[in-house]
């Protein structure tokens, strides 16, 4: 069977623990929690980020693929996983000691590392889900 070859999106989904705290480091504590709220304690909180990369483009002739899922998987742990599970954002990684570590600015980190290895005639979104309710996508 010939299929047409348009856009197809395939997606990845992983899992990471970090802790991390939001606070602006010109603010003073009351501030900082009056405007990030139990975001911003002191002494750190955690989350179970769930993250979902999105990856559309036209399947390889050859070999049906989009990109090969496997190698997407390694990528992701390489790039993401080694660098942020079970880790203190703030304390542990370069990325965020000087940038807040909001759903925001993580997804938008996590999506310039995937993207360095991924090619680019392909199409590159993250979505990064911070609480059951709560997710950020990049780009929008």
């Amino acid at each position: 069977m010939n299929l047409p070859n348009k856009k197809i999106a395939v997606f990845r989904r992983e899992h990471f623990n970090a802790a991390h705290r939001i606070f602006n480091p010109l603010w003073d504590d009351k501030k900082n929690a009056e405007v990030f709220g139990k975001c911003s304690n002191p002494n750190y909180h955690g989350h179970n980020y769930e993250l979902v990369v999105k990856v559309v483009g036209e399947r390889d002739p050859e070999t049906g693929y989009v990109i090969d899922m496997k190698r997407l998987s390694v990528i992701t742990e390489e790039e993401v996983l080694e660098r942020f599970d079970h880790k203190n954002l703030n304390l542990d990684t370069i990325y965020f000691r000087d940038l807040n570590p909001t759903a925001e600015n993580i997804a938008m980190v996590i999506y310039d590392l995937l993207r360095k290895r991924i090619d680019e005639k392909l199409e590159l979104q993250v979505r990064l889900y911070e609480t059951e309710r709560n997710y950020v996508e990049y780009p929008a």
